[in-house]
């Protein structure tokens, strides 16, 4: 006989009280835990004071701008470049935008506590935004991921502040408000990561539901612009855009038009080849997906000029047509490799593990979003690696370079909160929250380095402009 709860000669039953002895499983933490990623974190600001994230010291072999732009153009369509100058030139804001490798480079020689996320890579106040999920609603979140890699958080919330503060100087804001929208943004993101810590984990990977993202932050004043851009990015479909971009052929499907120096036309043998690889792209998608898809037909493909960053590199769309015609429309980008790679060696990081480039957007979106677009994919076109996402997808946005002066600060503090969140999906908020604290140190040493390095990106933007004006490189402005 044995006593109540002890084991029997099966083995089957544990102590009364006691806690049942599993193995450890692959994958998962054990229990109970080690040591206090709180603590860690805390423990860091003794190796990396707060304060000393306002440093920005540039190294003596730092590119110049000129030379940073046509570096960064390597490897893209070279009849495209003076269109991505020339977009570049048009503000200090807009150079920043296309030079994350450049900002890279700088942050390489920063203090950094080394603490790992997974990054968007270009998190400039530009690449928030709204899209649709897959029910309709809209999402807001980081909408921009070609430069995502894991690297030290401190990078993408650097490149926030500092945008805001360029942005706002071209809207207009003065240099008070300026600092302001940089140092609540870093405010937000600390806080955030604050209350994501001291959530249960589930609660907190899929807190601050976007309905309530306004009051979390406190960004009242923006509610009116959200508003407008909602409406807006609702009617902004592939419906619209294939009924301003395509016309009827003969035999009743549809074509894309050309739209110079945007939208153009290509050669049969290309049109092949991207259509070739959405075969691959459908391997990539979860199986729920296929009968989907396979309720469409391919009808054409164009190539089409996106971004400031992005252009020249090679993008197409594909316009699909349901059984009554209806079309969806697939962007088909390149996906170069990330322009932070090399400086992360350079900080002392290892090498990204080698892989196809698309599968590396399409992965570091999905670990930061709290929803993605549920056509995400990769391909391959003429062995050139490309990521596939729907075109259109009620796509909206705000323009922090036209927000009035007054909103600046809202949308730093909204935007602060997004990052923090997307950044908590690979990083342990407790670890993070602990270095960040509770008071303002970290808000404060992140506006000074935001207006340091808006000064400089402004004094790089004259040099680029210079260089254009003395012939040394070629821009189209404009377009």
């Amino acid at each position: 006989m044995t006593k109540a709860g002890a084991q029997d000669e099966s083995g089957a039953t544990a102590r009364d009280g006691a806690q049942r002895r599993l193995p450890k499983v692959r994958g998962f933490a054990e229990w109970p835990a080690e040591g206090s990623p709180k603590d860690e974190g805390k423990a860091l600001r003794k190796q990396i004071p707060r304060s000393a994230h306002a440093t920005l010291d540039l190294d003596a072999h730092r590119p110049d701008a000129v030379s940073a732009v046509e570096e960064s153009g390597r490897g893209r369509l070279p009849e495209l470049a003076p269109i991505r100058v020339g977009r570049m030139t048009a503000t200090p804001f807009a150079f920043m935008r296309g030079s994350a490798g450049l900002m890279a480079y700088d942050l390489a020689r920063t203090p950094m506590t080394r603490i790992r996320a997974q990054l968007c890579g270009d998190a400039h106040a530009a690449n928030f935004g709204l899209y649709g999920d897959a029910r309709g609603g809209l999402v807001i979140d980081l909408n921009d991921f070609d430069e995502t890699v894991p690297g030290p958080w401190e990078w993408d919330l650097k490149r926030l502040v500092a945008s805001l503060v360029l942005a706002g100087r071209v809207a207009g804001a003065d240099e008070d408000q300026c600092r302001k929208a940089a140092y609540d943004a870093a405010g937000a993101y600390r806080r955030t990561m604050r209350l994501l810590a001291r959530l249960p984990v589930l609660d907190a990977w899929n807190a601050i539901a976007d309905e309530e993202l306004v009051s979390h932050t406190d960004a009242h004043d923006l509610l009116g612009t959200l508003e407008r851009v909602s409406e807006k990015a609702r009617h902004n479909t592939s419906g619209r855009f294939a009924a301003k971009s395509t016309e009827t052929t003969e035999d009743g499907g549809r074509r894309f038009v050309d739209a110079p120096p945007v939208l153009r036309r290509v050669p049969d043998a290309e049109a092949a080849a991207v259509a070739a690889s959405l075969e691959e792209y459908v391997g990539t998608l979860q199986e729920d997906r296929l009968p989907l898809l396979a309720r469409y037909a391919v009808q054409d493909v164009a190539f089409r000029v996106v971004g400031t960053g992005s252009v020249g590199t090679r993008s197409f769309v594909v316009l699909l047509l349901d059984h009554r015609g209806e079309p969806l429309v697939l962007q088909v980008k390149e996906a170069r490799a990330s322009a932070l790679v090399p400086h992360l060696l350079t900080a002392g990081f290892e090498k990204p593990e080698p892989g196809h480039e698309g599968r590396r957007v399409v992965m570091g979106q999905k670990r930061m979003q709290v929803v993605s677009d549920n056509l995400l994919g990769w391909t391959t076109v003429d062995g050139l690696p490309f990521q596939v996402r729907q075109f259109r997808n009620r796509k909206g946005s705000v323009d922090p370079a036209a927000l009035a002066a007054d909103q600046m600060d809202d949308y730093g503090r909204m935007t602060g909160a997004l990052l923090a969140r997307a950044h908590a999906h690979s990083a342990d908020p407790r670890l993070i929250a602990g270095y960040c604290g509770k008071n303002e140190e970290l808000d404060e040493a992140m506006a000074d380095f935001a207006v340091a390095y808006a000064d400089r990106t402004e004094a790089d933007h004259a040099e680029l402009v210079a260089g254009v004006r003395a012939g040394k490189v070629a821009a189209e402005v404009g377009v």
